[in-house]
């Protein structure tokens, strides 16, 4: 089975014994189906379209190629994820990947997940279709985290507001906050799974980690860099941390019986004013973290 890609057409070949399960699958996803010449099929549905030539060569292309490939052709058909994960090449090796939600968000958690994988594991959570969270909606990292959570070992740290501003006026420095998060995150996972290798997605100076994991005294093998999540055992970590950010986010809002917005944004500010007007500027500290500019901005 060969495979190459483009920003224009994906092209694969199949072994055509696959065609009828194909061709089959697409109708039930409502695909419409012609045969030009060359072909045994050509399915178009809003604008993606998918064509099998006799050849045993398919093509796709369009609108939603991406999340075609990633959720149904490479785990049904193809069992080949190296369009979805080019540089991660499917490495068996077992490892920990570690990632953090919520940081950048004025409401809410700050959460920082771990998760361990190895061998066909690896292989089970592409087939689960896990990615980079940011290229999730919630719904689907809600329920992806819940499978990650029943078949690997993790490690979630969830920092509400509250626990969060108390831990920020002792560390005064987010980045030494969420050091302390995933050393802990790390520890946990070591201790439980034996599993040194650790990559984590870099979010400071390398020797920030370097330093927090040397004094609980742990030797291993940290891999830190930008985008870690292009491996999928770290891109599973970023799914169990952004659904326990948005889990976090809906217990808060049912708490103060309004719907709290993501990010840091101008509707962010005008929430706030209405939570302050409600219930006194105290409430920022149960629903936000204080040390963010946007406290300023509600409260002037």
């Amino acid at each position: 089975m060969s495979k190459s890609a483009s920003t224009a057409c994906f092209v694969a070949t199949i072994d055509l014994s696959l065609a009828k399960k194909l061709e089959t699958d697409l109708i039930s996803q409502g695909f419409e189906m012609s045969r030009p010449p060359y072909t045994i099929f050509s399915a178009k549905k809003s604008g993606l379209s998918c064509s099998l030539y006799l050849s045993g060569k398919i093509t796709v292309q369009g609108k939603g190629k991406e999340e075609f490939l990633s959720f149904y052709l490479e785990p049904e058909i193809l069992q080949d994820f190296s369009f979805s994960y080019p540089a991660a090449e499917h490495d068996p090796t077992p490892r920990i990947g570690d990632d953090e939600s919520g940081k950048g968000d004025f409401f809410g958690p700050l959460c920082v997940a771990g998760l361990f994988a190895e061998g066909d594991g690896i292989k089970e959570l592409l087939k689960m279709g896990v990615k980079d969270s940011k290229k999730l909606n919630d719904q689907t990292s809600l329920a992806i985290s819940r499978e990650l959570k029943k078949k690997f070992p993790h490690k979630i740290i969830k920092l509400f507001p509250e626990k969060y501003n108390e831990l920020y006026e002792k560390f005064r420095n987010l980045n030494h906050l969420l050091g302390w998060c995933h050393a802990a995150v790390m520890e946990t996972l070591i201790e439980e799974t034996k599993c040194t290798k650790v990559i984590l997605d870099q979010f400071a100076p390398a020797e920030l980690m370097i330093n927090n994991m040397k004094k609980k005294k742990i030797t291993l093998d940290l891999i830190q860099r930008p985008r870690a999540e292009e491996d999928p055992v770290v891109a599973a970590a970023s799914i169990l941390a952004r659904a326990a950010f948005l889990e976090g986010m809906d217990t808060l809002s049912r708490q103060v019986e309004m719907t709290l917005p993501k990010g840091a944004s101008a509707q962010v500010i005008q929430i706030g004013k209405r939570l302050v007007s409600k219930h006194g500027p105290d409430i920022l500290r149960t629903v936000g973290k204080l040390h963010f500019k946007t406290k300023d901005a509600i409260l002037s």
